[in-house]
């Protein structure tokens, strides 16, 4: 038996930067959920790689950005946390010649972190060439002291085996904490309420989607049969919201369970009845109580 290396890895970036996208490549599974919108993670999500010689437990930490209510103060602070208890820190950006305001907030918010931090440059897929993206490296070594550098593209898988071979250097041996099927500690009940909310933010308007929650109300097997029943509730801010959800003769719900099943059925491997409904919080983001009862507990940070 050779050296078997394991650590906890932590994925932080702004917003929409593809933190998702890159450990659901890596992982090789829909862990995360994924979506064009920011503030889309708005948990920390374990996801596990097991390999022959290692095990990464990536910890995806959600967007950080200004917060702007109580919600968002919640999410950077989980970001923030996750920077001390982990074996190594991946930071990453666009392939932007000017490093934006929020990267540079980023790295502020690194600058007293011990844990060694990797930059990785993801959509290298839309850089003209070598010579530019040789020229935006330059740019951020000047502003940081990256242990390394790995220009990748979660998208097309490319250039990730590099980034697993630099992961592996940061990683002290040990044991292996998850049995090797295992790809996440989430419970199904969250990856099921994180699947409707995917849906929602892809299908709604740009307005609305921030405004939404999800709770699965109940997650049952039939005794009979291989089926799960699901009944879910989706919170929004406004009754304006709730009609758009809902949509012309529920036309627009009906797509978001439909969109919503399928992704369940593959992740669950079983056949999924899924009731879905609408119902108006006003300010939830704001309010503690409604926070905590979504699962966004400040005790956890």
């Amino acid at each position: 038996m050779g050296k078997f290396y394991s650590g906890f890895v932590s994925l932080v970036g702004r917003p929409n930067v593809g933190k998702s996208t890159l450990m659901n490549c890596l992982i090789g599974e829909k862990i995360a959920i994924t979506s064009s919108k920011p503030q889309t993670t708005r948990n920390k999500i374990t996801s596990i790689l097991t390999k022959e010689d290692l095990q990464c437990v990536f910890l995806d930490t959600p967007g950080i950005h200004k917060p702007r209510h109580k919600l968002g103060e919640y999410m950077v602070r989980s970001a923030e946390n996750t920077f001390k208890e982990v074996d190594l820190v991946l930071f990453l950006v666009e392939p932007t010649e000017t490093v934006g305001e929020l990267d540079r907030f980023v790295m502020e918010k690194l600058e007293n972190v011990k844990t060694p931090v990797v930059l990785v440059i993801n959509k290298i897929d839309t850089v003209a060439d070598k010579e530019t993206l040789l020229g935006i490296i330059d740019t951020y070594r000047k502003l940081y002291p990256f242990q390394e550098v790995v220009p990748i593209s979660a998208a097309t898988g490319s250039n990730t085996e590099e980034l697993l071979r630099v992961i592996r250097r940061f990683l002290p041996e040990g044991p292996q904490y998850f049995p090797a099927d295992m790809v996440t500690d989430q419970p199904e009940r969250q990856i099921a309420s994180e699947i409707i909310r995917e849906k929602a933010l892809y299908l709604l308007q740009d307005e609305i989607p921030h405004g939404i929650a999800v709770e699965i109300m109940s997650m049952k097997k039939r005794p009979d049969q291989d089926m799960v029943d699901v009944q879910a509730l989706i919170y929004c801010e406004r009754d304006s919201h709730k009609g758009i959800i809902i949509g012309k003769n529920g036309a627009m719900l009906k797509k978001i369970g439909s969109f919503a099943r399928r992704d369940m059925e593959r992740l669950l491997g079983s056949r999924i009845y899924l009731q879905i409904w609408v119902k108006v919080k006003k300010d939830w983001r704001d309010s503690d109580f409604l926070l905590k009862n979504f699962g966004y507990d400040k005790k956890n940070l």
